[in-house]
């Protein structure tokens, strides 16, 4: 099972709702949430923001936090959340901002990368992730780090998931 069935398996559980804010990712959560059968029930949709200017017009992002520290900074991931969540009606938001390359960005190296997930009760989690390899490989990783990060919220780790179904008897 795939860490985005379990992520929505999990929200199906629990009644709750899913949107997806996406910038270096392009898509690519979207894509593996919707490549679940049935993941209607939970995902709500998903904005990709890729132009830095989008990321405040849709997703509600601080202009100031945007133009003084750029669209790859921790606390505009926390805002693409919080903003996805609040623009779609999902009980969470996740969100994927960062440099997947070939160049840096906003004075950030190639790899740098935040990952963020905004939910009820004021819940809000931001990870910072500094990645290597291709730019295809920084993206794959933004995903599986961001589905991780919801997971942990959510009440299961996806890492300890896949032990469990492919460890033992």
């Amino acid at each position: 099972m795939t860490a985005a069935a379990r992520v929505l398996g999990r929200l199906v559980e629990r009644g709750e709702t899913l949107a997806v804010a996406e910038s270096l990712t392009g898509g690519l959560v979207a894509a593996d949430l919707t490549s679940v059968p049935g993941a209607s029930r939970s995902f709500r949709g998903s904005l990709t923001a890729y132009a830095t200017a989008l990321k405040g017009e849709i997703l509600g992002v601080d202009g100031t936090l945007l133009a003084e520290r750029g669209a790859v900074d921790p606390e505009v991931a926390r805002q693409m959340a919080a903003g996805v969540r609040r623009a779609l009606g999902a009980d969470w938001g996740i969100a994927t901002t960062g440099v997947a390359g070939p160049e840096p960005q906003d004075g950030r190296p190639v790899g740098t990368v935040y990952v963020a997930v905004a939910g009820p009760s004021g819940v809000e989690k931001v990870s910072a992730l500094r990645l290597n390899g291709s730019r295809a490989d920084i993206r794959r990783e933004s995903v599986r780090s961001v589905l991780e990060l919801l997971a942990s919220e959510l009440g299961g780790n996806v890492r300890a998931q896949d032990t469990e179904q492919t460890g033992g008897n």
